[in-house]
């Protein structure tokens, strides 16, 4: 008989499957856990501090680096947090285009999700897969911002520009001749409405790709099915929301259930899990990135119909064009002190949010008159889904460890914020 021994070791924070600087310390019986520990604050950069130090409208941008992975989502949490403060409204295309965009980000969310989580598994193609269609929906975050990653699009009252009237195009190279280029280029002749429409019409068919490679794939199914299970009671209880809490059976969705933006104006469908098991949360996912095409498609309809501004028309809160800082006195005074001093909100504290990707992303907000918050405290969702994972690997293997945290689709920035 060979002994099998009680092991204590260390999972990461250097693993390459723990999505970040996750520690996890093991307590093994042979190969079975008994416990998981995980450490975190190895990352740790005080977002909710430095908020508290700068003016109101200069923190979105620290909002993008929270969760790297879906950036405009929480921007929207919070500069709705800041707008019910200061008793605002974005104009309706301002919502329609955040709601557009929180659509792209969640299945950019989702495509590097089923990216990296295949490729922790084994299937190396998915990965390939999935950066490809990444890259087009980076071009639309790069067409509206300049940026492909931190875009800090949303603005307090409403979005910084209107969509782009042409997309950027591909020039010939040593690289790409005159007829590769004209190839590349087929689907940004018109404007960014065109482009996204384009990609609308070919990702269901992707989407059809990806499920061919893993929906019936038997080493897929044996790696997920019955793994992490949590029942529908205890998803609850741990604090589960987004993907996590509708895979194991509760229909629970900000968007439908406290709609916000355009979405009570949206067709779509709440998909839920029945075993609450790690390959229930993949098909979940899988057919949420279906259902935000039909939204961008609803998106894209309206505001080809529909124009007016995108933001606000008060001074004091959004900053005035750049040509008429250039030309009038009082809107150079107002962009000047916007972007020095900012404004100051009313006193009272406000909770504000959203259904990010990986679950309810929440601003929590104090105000105490100033033009910066008393408070911020951030609640972000996968910080509940990691303070489970004790829970959901133990009886497990040691493999299987890599497969929970691939399900839960961590991203440390939010944990250690």
């Amino acid at each position: 008989m060979a002994e099998i021994r009680n092991y204590t070791m260390n999972f990461g924070p250097q693993h390459p499957a723990a999505h970040g600087v996750l520690r996890l310390v093991l307590e093994m019986d042979g190969e079975i856990i008994e416990r998981a520990d995980p450490h975190i604050g190895l990352l740790h950069r005080g977002t909710e501090k430095l908020a508290e130090t700068k003016p109101y409208n200069q923190s979105i941008g620290y909002m993008d680096r929270l969760d790297y992975v879906s950036m405009m989502c929480s921007e929207h949490a919070y500069v709705r947090a800041v707008e019910s403060l200061l008793g605002i409204e974005a104009p309706e295309r301002a919502q329609y285009i955040r709601t557009m965009f929180d659509e792209i980000t969640r299945i950019l969310n989702h495509l590097l999700w089923i990216g990296a989580h295949a490729l922790d598994v084994g299937a190396m193609t998915m990965f390939l897969y999935a950066f490809r269609e990444r890259e087009d929906l980076m071009d639309a975050y790069e067409a509206v911002s300049g940026a492909r990653l931190h875009a800090t699009y949303y603005r307090v009252g409403g979005v910084m520009l209107d969509l782009p009237d042409s997309m950027p195009q591909y020039q010939p190279s040593k690289w790409h001749n005159e007829k590769d280029t004209k190839r590349m280029n087929e689907n940004r002749e018109g404007d960014l409405l065109d482009f996204l429409e384009d990609f609308t019409n070919r990702f269901p068919g992707y989407v059809d790709d990806y499920e061919t490679l893993l929906t019936d794939n038997r080493i897929w199914k044996q790696r997920l099915v019955d793994i992490g299970v949590v029942s529908p009671e205890r998803a609850i209880e741990l604090g589960f929301t987004g993907p996590m809490l509708r895979g194991s059976g509760i229909e629970w969705d900000l968007r439908r259930k406290q709609p916000y933006a355009a979405y009570d104006n949206m067709d779509f469908q709440i998909p839920v899990g029945v075993n609450g098991d790690s390959y229930d949360r993949y098909l979940v996912r899988m057919a949420e990135m279906r259902q935000s095409n039909e939204i961008i498609r609803q998106c894209i309809d309206w505001l080809r119909v529909n124009h007016g501004p995108v933001k606000v028309d008060n001074h004091k809160v959004t900053a005035p064009s750049r040509t008429d800082m250039k030309e009038n006195m009082e809107s150079m005074i107002h962009h000047f002190k916007l972007f020095t001093e900012g404004y100051c909100a009313p006193r009272g504290e406000v909770y504000s949010a959203v259904e990010a990707p990986k679950g309810e992303f929440g601003v929590y907000m104090i105000s105490d008159g100033a033009n910066k918050p008393y408070r911020v405290k951030l609640r972000a969702p996968g910080f509940a889904h990691l303070a489970a994972l004790d829970e959901m690997s133990r009886g497990h293997m040691l493999a299987d460890v890599v497969a929970i945290i691939g399900t839960q689709d961590i991203v440390f920035g939010e944990i250690d914020r």
